[in-house]
């Protein structure tokens, strides 16, 4: 397996694989890098590691050299021109009443591309913008229109669990996050605990979805009918991460709730399954409304409603 090294060109930027060749490079140094956009001064994120060759995008550049101190001005300098340009274009923006959220704007180490990094709820005509910031820079714009979720990783803050967002610390690509994640580990509902700083669904939903997901399969269910050392009964609650069960036993005397662990259980019989919704609460109905499927119009609106509430 290939050797890499781990570059970041910005503090909470996507990482690229390129080849250590005979530097002996450690966290956090700035070095000199060969990019498609020309030569780019990037720190090191991750030191050398060996890499399967399948996850590696093609070409594997070579770190050219370690940053001197003309480099490092030269970087600070460009920091400090992207904050003046982020400061001139948002007040080009407020004057033409354009309905878009500045986030950052960043040049291109050589000096000869400036990029503005913005938010908005739709599309925006930005044409007289740029040609407004490129009679002021003299240099070639562009505008690129980004998602929320780049939006606070560039931003950066904390989470709900008070550390530094995931996104903006170790978080290479974003994945996929629904709300059946959330469902299937137990969560509240409630939309501000389980969003984050960006207003989606918390990328840590993720993290443990596998464990919860092998849990459900292998755990008794809700509703299921069990034996027990203790006798027969119905699982009342389900424990996924102590893998515990709470049973309501069968007596004669009253009901008696009793927890143990799952491995202790035999499932009897599972819960019936809700029986399923006709084609007219689905959409799914040609006959409806032509007498001909035996379903009413009532009870379809009924059923609509219902689904819409589960959803």
């Amino acid at each position: 397996m290939p050797k890499v090294v781990s570059v970041r060109f910005r503090d909470a930027g996507k990482i690229y694989h390129f080849d250590p060749a005979d530097f002996h490079l450690h966290l956090g140094d700035a070095v000199i890098v060969e990019t498609s956009q020309g030569l780019d001064l990037g720190h090191i994120a991750e030191e050398a590691l060996d890499l399967p060759i399948e996850q590696i995008v093609e070409p594997l550049r070579p770190i050219i050299r370690f940053a001197d101190d003309e480099d490092n001005q030269r970087y600070e300098e460009k920091k400090r021109r992207e904050k003046e340009a982020f400061t001139l274009c948002q007040e080009k923006v407020e004057s033409r009443g354009l309905k878009m959220n500045l986030v950052e704007a960043e040049y291109s180490f050589d000096g000869k591309k400036l990029v503005f990094y913005f938010t908005a709820d739709g599309r925006v005509d930005f044409r007289e913008l740029v040609k407004d910031l490129a009679a002021v820079f003299r240099t070639r714009i562009e505008l690129r229109q980004i998602g929320v979720r780049d939006q606070a990783r560039m931003i950066g803050g904390l989470g709900l669990c008070g550390r530094e967002l995931c996104c903006c610390s170790f978080l290479n690509d974003f994945v996929p996050v629904s709300i059946k994640m959330a469902k299937e580990q137990g969560l509240s509902m409630n939309p501000t605990k389980i969003s984050g700083a960006c207003g989606r669904l918390m990328c840590c939903l993720k993290y443990e979805q596998e464990a919860y997901e092998d849990a459900h399969a292998r755990l008794p269910k809700q509703g299921d009918v069990v034996m027990i050392p203790q006798g027969k009964g119905t699982v009342v609650t389900v424990d996924l991460l102590r893998e515990k069960i709470t049973v309501r036993l069968e007596e004669d005397d009253g009901a008696d709730l009793v927890t143990v662990f799952a491995t202790e259980s035999e499932v009897l019989s599972h819960k019936p399954k809700k029986p399923q919704q006709p084609p007219c609460a689905r959409g799914a109905c040609e006959g409806h409304g032509k007498g001909k499927c035996g379903h009413t119009e009532e009870a379809a609106v009924i059923e609509e409603e219902i689904i819409d509430f589960d959803e």
